[in-house]
């Protein structure tokens, strides 16, 4: 049987993968993979349910853990976006 501590990480594991799959999906769909629906009503529902699947993080984890993986998000996108501007550049 799992424990507690155990059960709560897997379950926060599984949020935070389910997250990053729809941000994924949200991404692929602002550059036009996501065909057959209307772009906006894909991108919609992608951020609809990242909300839902943060709102179950923020059960599990409460503020203070929250804040911290907010900031952690922040500082990988703000990395990921100077590598890809730095990609970008003519070299």
């Amino acid at each position: 049987m799992m424990s507690g501590t155990s059960q709560q990480s897997s379950e926060v594991a599984a949020l935070l993968a389910q997250i990053s799959c729809e941000y994924e999906a949200a991404q692929q769909g602002l550059s036009g993979l996501a065909q057959g629906i209307s772009q906006h009503q894909f991108i919609n529902r992608r951020t609809e349910r990242i909300g839902e699947l943060h709102s179950q993080l923020h059960h599990l984890l409460g503020d203070d853990a929250m804040a911290l993986i907010a900031a952690q998000i922040a500082l990988a996108c703000e990395g990921k976006q100077k590598i890809e501007g730095e990609k970008e550049e003519p070299g």
